[in-house]
């Protein structure tokens, strides 16, 4: 028995000296960039995490999605991630994430609201205003100075879907391709759905893509508004716009995104087999 304790050890002793030889490599795994810029309009540094294609050539153009709720420890990482994903088994071209970090998205993701019980639960509310300006006049044109840039898209759910959505009625110009995922319509007694189409008809009818997705396990008003938000997208009869919608029949507000941006981007680049 003493004997064959001893073997084992031996073997163990050994094959811990093999390990412990053994010596490795280690560096940083990079997918971009993180950059840290002076916002004028929000008074504030904002932090942008930048996905940047493999093999990212500076001389190139590239398409540039802009991510609201763009931190680490939110939607930039597993985004970006589809996007590559994309890139590679579907027709999608190599594309630039630019991740918004926020800072209160309540305050930039909403408008302003008289509705008292919206301002207690919401103490810094309304300022949408200054985010879609600071995103107009200061984050596209720098990201525009940094990189040579074509289609720009929008990604935005819950609160960034009704800020999206805010965009696209009051400055459609400002991106050709929108993804609104399970926008907060209720917000303000719904006020912007009810001047989306007067909104609308004031829209120039330049090209542009629309996807609207809804989870059928999120609260029926949720659903209710993100369907009569389509609907009205529908009937303005906008003859260059492209416009989908999809109810995610097995999600909820919660686990939506993921699965609805890849089918938002299916619709927009369809799977192709090799040649």
């Amino acid at each position: 028995m003493i004997k064959k304790a001893f073997i084992f050890c031996s073997i163990l002793w050994a094959a811990n000296s093999m390990m412990t030889g053994q010596t490795a490599t280690v560096k940083p795994l990079t997918i971009g960039e993180v950059r840290t810029f002076k916002s004028k309009t929000l008074n504030e540094d904002r932090t942008l995490n930048i996905y940047l294609p493999q093999g990212f050539d500076k001389s190139k153009s590239y398409p540039v999605i802009y991510l609201l709720d763009g931190s680490m420890n939110e939607d930039f990482i597993h985004v970006s991630g589809l996007v590559q994903f994309f890139n590679e088994m579907y027709s999608m071209p190599e594309t630039i994430v630019i991740g918004i970090a926020n800072v209160d998205r309540k305050r930039d993701f909403t408008f302003h609201t008289d509705i008292k019980d919206l301002q207690k639960d919401y103490p810094t509310t309304g300022h949408s205003d200054k985010f879609i300006s600071f995103l107009e006049k200061e984050l596209k044109p720098y990201i525009e100075s940094q990189f040579k840039t074509t289609d720009k898209y929008i990604f935005g759910q819950s609160l960034g879907g009704l800020v999206a959505t805010e965009i696209l009625l009051k400055k459609p110009e400002m991106f050709d391709n929108y993804f609104i995922i399970s926008p907060s319509l209720w917000w303000d007694d719904e006020s912007l759905l009810k001047q989306a189409g007067q909104l609308l008809s004031k829209s120039q009818d330049t090209k542009k893509f629309v996807y609207v997705s809804v989870g059928k396990g999120e609260h029926p008003v949720m659903v209710k508004d993100a369907e009569e938000w389509f609907n009205v997208l529908k009937k303005s009869n906008k003859k260059n716009w492209t416009v989908e919608y999809k109810m995610m029949e097995t999600d909820n507000h919660a686990t939506i995104l993921h699965r609805s941006l890849y089918e938002g981007l299916v619709k927009m680049f369809p799977y192709q087999e090799p040649k």
